[in-house]
Parts: C-alpha cells; structure tokens; sequence
C-alpha cells in the first residue's frame, strides 16, 4: 500500500480549497477540512458500510481510509485518501472503481452525485 505524506496531503487540501472556491461546490471545501484533521480523527470507512449505505452505481468519498472488513455486492466507484489492499480487491471485485481524491477531482469537478461516507 502507498503510503501518503504529509505535504501530499496538504498540497491536496490546498487543491480542494481551491476546486470549491472555483466550482462554487461545498462539498470540495467539507473533504477538505475532514482532511485537515490529525491522522487519529481522520474517518476509517469498512467495506460493510460501503455495503450497507450506499447504493449499486453511486460515487462515494472517503476522507481517510477505506478498510476491508466486511463484503461488498454493488457495483461503486469509491474515491479515498487510503485504501487497504483486500478493500480495493474486494471493490475492484464487483467491477466497481477505486480512484485517489485528485483523480475524482479531475474526473468530477463539479461533484456531480459524490456523497462523502465516514
């Protein structure tokens, strides 16, 4: 798993700031601030809730990490800062996509149908 450092993170939420501002799209600025969070606060998302709430054929974001416990049957696209390897496996699994925030960014700059989940 890749590991993400720290002025990573910050250029991503300084690029976030900046999409929401441009974009008029609050939703930009709120994964931002969930991103600005010490590591300890940042949101651990399993599998199952991936399961559990969302629906075949939505597009989730994740501020923090996507963990693999639990098992999946919709087919999601799911943008994270981390994803553990049997997550994205299991993801990747149901013909769903696992992309980085900056690739949905650029993907969805308007964050058309994205709901953040965590």
């Amino acid at each position: 798993m890749k590991r993400i450092k720290n002025n990573q993170v910050e250029s991503l939420i300084q690029a976030l700031k900046t999409l929401a501002v441009s974009k008029e799209r609050p939703l930009w600025k709120r994964v931002a601030v969930e991103l600005h969070k010490p590591t300890r606060q940042k949101r651990e998302v399993n599998v199952f809730k991936l399961e559990r709430y969302a629906n075949d054929g939505d597009i989730i974001i994740v501020p923090g990490k996507v963990l693999g416990s639990g098992v999946i049957s919709k087919k999601l696209t799911v943008a994270a800062l981390q994803f553990s390897d049997s997550a994205r496996e299991k993801i990747l699994s149901q013909k769903g996509e696992v992309l980085s925030i900056e690739d949905l960014m650029k993907k969805n700059p308007d964050a058309k149908g994205v709901r953040i989940m965590g």
